[in-house]
């Protein structure tokens, strides 16, 4: 396989071990709140529902600081002569209010719940469904962990900035605009007097979130990377055993995590710095406030009742600020995740089929490159002016070192990648006047690194033609030397497969996907080196299994062992992204160039065992 397909790890979202990532500035917030608005519009009868609870919950808290002050001043100092009868009304309502407030505030609680799940099963649902949209260029520079990341850690953040900050957010207007209004009515002086702190919270929390996104970005994208080692390391865990590596990968995990450790520490004590001193700035402005009030007081211009009103306005003015503090770290957290996201979301996807475009059926299997040249960068050409016909029913080898190209060309005829200059036919037509979806069901793949899925046999083979019957299956199976094993299995064709097929040999894996290629029943059919990792005598049922798989078909040889191709009607050298020998393996033989060079360098002409 060529190198730039298996290691390129230079992408927007590469995150890989030997990766550098730079730090990205923070995006947009406003746009990203706009997207996120964009999930919210479905739910925005019940955001309206939630908002009158809010309102009518705030309505009810503005009240009890009132009550309390009036409750004080049905006291006289120094007088025997306290008015029970408005006590107890006044105690009565408040209890009354209180009990409200509980069940409106479990109601608001209940149904924001609801709507942070709906919004976040959206997004997530959106996200997956876009990642199966995306050409495999992405995949092959991006790293597994960090899509990982983006599915789960960065989701489960919106999740939990949602479900903690509607009720939040909400609350926090009608208190700040409620509690104003109040302290206006009882004391303007006051209220002038009480908002001297207002400046100084807002340059604090300026100061703070312009650091703090920075750190909850950098913290995101550490775990992200963290995520790709891990995955990595888990998912080759046999070749760092095998090559004694534990404590190389052990010191890098370390590595990583330290990274990961002291920029969350940054990011936690930054944010972490708004509550004590929103405190402090809180506590100034009572003590500005109950100076006045005192001095107001004596004078009789007011009564203990209306400073104790006061107050607790002025605390219910300044609360939803030090709240907001406090989950100051979640909402940046949270942003920095809706980021990530829609920076996936916002990805260019694959070509979509133009309104002309035409449904591949009756294939007969002709193929033709005309001057096909493709790079993954600007500059570097993987392929090069590559032209070669082939008619219906021939089978064509490709060989050559790796990295020449020739993955690249059959990823470019199933439209894995988009050519950049050049014509890619199939009966005549161009590949990009058919139908995406009709034209990769003419296609059959089987690569030399098979994957099954959790599941059984049976399933596993049924992916190739989903509404196949168990007969079909099994006439799949047997036609692909596959059914003798198959049956010796514990549950036959009802045999649970782990994730990967790792209870199977290779071997096995390789007749299942041969299987799944014959139920598919494809007009064009490629072989990526398949059995590059097998023992000779499972080569020969392999071997069996494919003729029988080619016969009448386009195929498409990526060679690995000489006996897939030495009966190949052509075969094609490939060197440095260009087609530099091409005939079938006697013509090649005797010119004695670059593929004579090759096929000799085995020793034994009858080994099967040259890796190119």
């Amino acid at each position: 396989m060529d190198p730039k397909y298996s290691t390129r790890r230079t992408g927007k979202f590469s995150g890989g071990r030997n990766s550098v990532m730079p730090v990205e500035k923070p995006k947009n917030i406003k746009y990203t709140l706009n997207r996120l608005w964009g999930f919210f519009k479905a739910e925005k009868f019940k955001l309206f529902i939630i908002f009158l609870l809010i309102l009518i919950s705030g309505v009810l808290n503005l009240s009890v600081p009132f009550l309390i002050g009036k409750a004080i001043d049905a006291i006289f100092p120094g007088v025997h002569s306290v008015k029970f009868d408005k006590l107890n009304t006044i105690a009565m309502v408040l209890l009354f209010i209180y009990i409200l407030n509980s069940i409106l505030t479990f109601l608001q609680e209940y149904m924001v719940a609801g709507i942070s799940q709906r919004i976040v099963y959206d997004i997530r649902e959106s996200l997956f469904n876009k990642l199966q949209t995306l050409p495999i260029i992405f995949f092959d520079t991006t790293t597994h962990g960090e899509l990982m990341s983006r599915l789960t850690n960065d989701i489960d953040d919106i999740s939990t900035t949602i479900s903690q900050s509607i009720i939040q957010l909400m609350s926090s207007i009608v208190n700040i605009v409620g509690s104003l209004a109040m302290m206006l009515y009882l004391s303007k002086l006051m209220t002038i007097a009480s908002l001297v702190t207002v400046p100084m919270v807002y340059f604090l929390t300026k100061t703070v979130a312009n650091k703090t996104k920075i750190l909850f970005k950098e913290q995101q994208q550490a775990l992200g990377m963290l995520n790709g080692h891990i995955e990595e390391t888990i998912g080759g865990i046999s070749v760092v055993k095998a090559f004694n590596k534990q404590n190389k990968v052990i010191d890098e995990f370390i590595s990583q995590n330290n990274k990961l450790r002291d920029i969350g520490i940054k990011a936690q004590i930054w944010s972490g710095f708004i509550m004590p001193i929103m405190n402090v700035i809180g506590n100034l402005g009572f003590t500005v406030v109950a100076i006045l009030g005192g001095v107001l007081a004596v004078k009789g211009k007011i009564s203990v009742g209306i400073i104790a009103s006061f107050i607790s306005y002025s605390k219910q003015f300044t609360r939803p600020l030090n709240e907001l503090a406090s989950t100051f770290n979640t909402l940046q957290s949270g942003i920095a995740g809706a980021e990530r996201v829609f920076e996936i979301l916002d990805e260019e996807e694959e070509r979509k089929d133009s309104k002309d475009s035409i449904v591949a059926e009756q294939i007969k299997g002709q193929v033709e490159f005309k001057n096909v040249s493709f790079e993954y960068e600007k500059g570097e050409n993987v392929l090069k002016n590559v032209s070669f016909k082939v008619e219906a029913g021939e089978n064509i080898a490709l060989v050559g070192p790796t990295g020449a190209g020739k993955t690249t060309i059959v990823n470019l005829l199933t439209g894995f990648y988009e050519i950049k200059k050049g014509e890619i036919l199939i009966d005549g037509i161009n590949i990009r006047n058919y139908q995406k979806d009709s034209l990769r069901k003419i296609f059959g793949m089987v690569l030399q690194d098979t994957y099954l899925f959790s599941g059984t046999v049976k399933e596993n083979i049924r992916y190739g033609k989903l509404d196949a019957t168990d007969e079909e299956i099994k006439i799949a199976a047997k036609m692909s030397n596959a059914d003798e094993f198959i049956d010796r299995l514990p549950n036959g064709y009802d045999t649970m497969l782990y994730e990967g097929g790792t209870n199977l040999s290779q071997g096995q894996r390789q007749l299942l996907a041969i299987s799944r290629a014959v139920l598919a029943n494809p007009k064009i059919l490629i072989l990526d080196e398949a059995t590059s990792s097998v023992d000779t005598r499972t080569e020969l049922k392999i071997q069996e299994a494919m003729a029988k798989l080619m016969k009448n078909r386009t195929t498409f040889i990526i060679a690995h062992r000489l006996s897939t191709i030495r009966d190949a009607d052509t075969i094609m050298v490939i060197d440095k992204g260009q087609i530099i020998e091409k005939g079938n393996h006697k013509q090649l033989m005797d010119k004695r160039g670059f593929y004579y060079n090759l096929y000799t360098a085995q020793g034994d002409s009858s080994s099967t065992s040259l890796i190119l």
